[in-house]
């Protein structure tokens, strides 16, 4: 695992120019966030195909629907908890069930706005993306994953939900080619006696939680779930029957988000002991650590939930 800190705005934004420089139908859409998004540069490179509609976020998503259906791939940009709690309806009818060309992208989801509070996270928006039929999730984890998520979404004909986060992440990739590919995880590290299913900024805490089991005589293993609609079944079903146990770490709710989706999977095909970590209640205030570590999100606390699994047996 990377020592290097990257904010994934930042591989979002290079990546969203070169795509752009190729593509002239690529247009930015946002909701006054030309910062909070880093589309500054974007906005002084291609002006005419930047479109800032203010502080309205279900007007910026039909906006973005009307652009779709001129033939334009409209990337919207906002804050995630704005742009799904506001725009839920327009999301619903103008991207999901239209079948609108529309690439949704939350910027600092989770916790990532820190002492700004629960109105500010965005611990519910995988839970409300996941109820509309048809919306691709997808939540990469490092800066890799990222320009190749972004570069998959421009390819993509159809809604998609793009989860970026802004707390800085290492590389959890490792080399591996490719980085990204939609509705397949990665395993990150083997393991035979528990997995740890994370995806975003709580693998590489996942990576370190492993780390820490591996001292105690703990194997787990550590599947990054870069897309969370469509899962990943049949990684998570092999997880299951082979190491037995399952823990899964996110920056959002658990009731709905990717502890849910793997919980519903499995109570179907393959039922095991499960713990499920996120963040399920309004947050106190604080730093974007201080949040993760309250809500059992640090290495020790995931660690602390797979050793509870495994003494089980």
């Amino acid at each position: 695992m990377s020592t290097v800190l990257t904010d994934c705005r930042v591989p979002f934004a290079h990546e969203l120019i070169e795509l752009a420089r190729a593509d002239e139908r690529i247009v930015a859409v946002c909701n006054d966030s030309v910062s909070s998004s880093n589309l500054g540069e974007f906005r002084s490179l291609f002006p005419e195909r930047m479109f800032n509609v203010g502080i309205a976020e279900q007007n910026m998503v039909g906006v973005a629907a009307g652009l779709a259906n001129a033939g334009l791939i409209p990337f919207v940009c906002a804050a995630s908890p704005f742009l799904t709690g506001r725009a839920t309806e327009q999301i619903k009818a103008d991207v999901a069930y239209s079948r609108a060309n529309v690439k949704l992208v939350g910027m600092s989801p989770g916790v990532s706005y820190g002492e700004l509070g629960p109105t500010h996270h965005s611990i519910e928006d995988i839970a409300w993306m996941r109820a509309l039929d048809g919306l691709p999730i997808v939540t990469p984890a490092d800066d890799e994953q990222t320009r190749e998520a972004v570069r998959w979404a421009a390819g993509h004909v159809g809604g998609v939900f793009l989860r970026i986060g802004r707390f800085k992440v290492p590389s959890v990739s490792g080399g591996q080619s490719p980085a990204f590919a939609f509705g397949q995880s990665n395993a990150v590290r083997a393991g035979t006696d528990v997995t740890i299913i994370a995806s975003g900024v709580t693998v590489s805490r996942a990576l370190a939680a492993a780390e820490l089991l591996a001292d105690q005589t703990v194997s787990a293993r550590v599947l990054n779930i870069s897309t969370i609609v469509p899962l990943d079944a049949a990684a998570v079903i092999a997880a299951a029957r082979e190491t037995g146990r399952i823990v899964v770490a996110e920056e959002s709710v658990s009731r709905g988000g990717l502890g849910g989706a793997v919980a519903e999977l499995l109570a179907e095909s393959n039922p095991v002991p499960m713990r499920l970590l996120g963040v399920n209640s309004f947050a106190p205030t604080g730093s974007v650590e201080f949040l993760l570590d309250h809500f059992g999100l640090s290495p020790e606390g995931i660690a602390a939930a797979a050793r509870e699994l495994v003494g089980r047996a």
